[in-house]
């Protein structure tokens, strides 16, 4: 018999349970799906991660962390970070609707890790705020409302795939025209 490994369990309930919420969402996700798929007992997952809203706010917030690791803000570079942020969410899909998923199940309500959130995007705000004092951005809008602004041009095309294939269209060169348009908004958005 193979000796137990408390750290692969707990990574492989945590890939579960991102492919079960990503699928689902909070409501619909179940915690036996997760620890069918993790081939870990559920006693285990309420064990490490709490009750299924305590996971989700666990998943989500580390795929957050991943994203502001990997993709910083960059005032410097605008075309460079909306390119690694297009890149980093087609390869990560699970992250946005995740966040979809969320603002579907909470709406405008307070979320249960609201002041962790806050601070996460308080650092990605002063990046703004910094390149806009530095003068590599525009400062006509204010920080928070411009990088709301930029994510959102980069997000969306991901989170309404069917959208995009409908009025964008679905072939290469039609992704590659979008990116391109994405960029050059955002290039727009934040001129001097």
């Amino acid at each position: 018999m193979a000796p137990r490994d408390p750290e692969a369990t707990k990574a492989r309930i945590f890939e579960a349970a991102v492919a079960e919420f990503a699928r689902h969402g909070i409501a619909g996700a179940r915690i036996d799906r997760i620890a069918a798929e993790a081939r870990a007992n559920k006693q285990l997952i309420y064990a490490y991660y709490g009750n299924k809203a305590e996971l989700f706010s666990q998943v989500l917030g580390r795929c957050m962390v991943d994203l502001a690791a990997a993709v910083p803000v960059d005032p410097d570079d605008i075309e460079g970070w909306i390119d690694r942020l297009l890149d980093y969410h087609a390869a990560h899909p699970e992250l946005l609707r995740l966040l979809f998923w969320e603002g579907i199940e909470y709406g405008s309500a307070e979320l249960p890790d609201e002041s962790e959130r806050q601070a996460h995007y308080a650092r990605k705000v002063a990046a703004v705020r910094n390149g806009q004092d530095r003068g590599v951005v525009t400062d006509t809008i204010p920080a928070p409302d411009l990088l709301f602004l930029l994510v959102a041009l980069a997000n969306w095309s991901v989170v309404v795939p069917q959208m995009n294939r409908i009025l964008v269209g679905g072939e290469d060169t039609d992704r590659e025209r979008l990116r391109a348009s994405i960029k050059e908004a955002a290039r727009r958005l934040v001129a001097k």
